[in-house]
């Protein structure tokens, strides 16, 4: 344990920090996931939707930090690749 305070107080905001984070990282892969079971039951019209969702989730990890914007880029052409499969 720390004998600074200000180093006892930051343990206490990177703890904080590490649980949002992991909550929000939960949210992105339930997303993700949440498109591929729609492209699996080949269900376009809800594929499609899920999709916008999970743009917007993870454009929104990029704001707060909780990735960086190549990855997300990445993550929204595979998912974007993956919809784009049903149209076929």
């Amino acid at each position: 344990m720390a004998n600074i305070k200000q180093q006892k107080k930051r343990i206490i905001t990177s703890e904080k920090a590490r649980v949002r984070n992991i909550s929000y990282k939960s949210k992105l892969r339930s997303a993700a996931k949440a498109v591929r079971v729609a492209v699996d039951a080949k269900d376009q019209k809800l594929a499609q939707e899920k999709l916008t969702l999970a743009f917007s989730v993870i454009d929104r990890s990029v704001v707060k930090g909780i990735q960086k914007h190549a990855t997300a880029a990445r993550q929204k052409s595979n998912l974007q690749n993956l919809v784009n499969t049903l149209s076929k």
